[in-house]
């Protein structure tokens, strides 16, 4: 894993980290987690899982789409999500 990088909001923590074949944001509200993922490329679908290392949800083309999940997963809105500024970039 490489460093990673973490932002808070809202209650809400965000860590962002690469694996040796994942991009992952991994969100850890109060009462709930989410994640998503993307190939360490950073040219294929989002995946929308429960945690990081859950089974996976739905996949989105649209970083805010997979956010708006996310965020529906944690019970926040998703303007309340924080993203480490290497996770911007997700999507297609």
């Amino acid at each position: 894993m490489t460093d990673e990088e973490q932002a808070e909001n809202a209650g809400v923590t965000a860590r962002y980290y690469e694996t040796d074949d994942e991009r992952v944001l991994e969100f850890d509200g109060d009462r709930a987690t989410a994640a998503i993922a993307q190939n360490v490329e950073g040219y294929a679908m989002l995946k929308v899982r429960p945690s990081a290392d859950g089974d996976e949800l739905e996949r989105y083309y649209g970083f805010d789409m997979a956010l708006d999940h996310a965020a529906e997963l944690l019970g926040v809105a998703p303007h309340d999500l924080p993203i480490p500024g290497d996770a911007e970039d997700m999507g297609m």
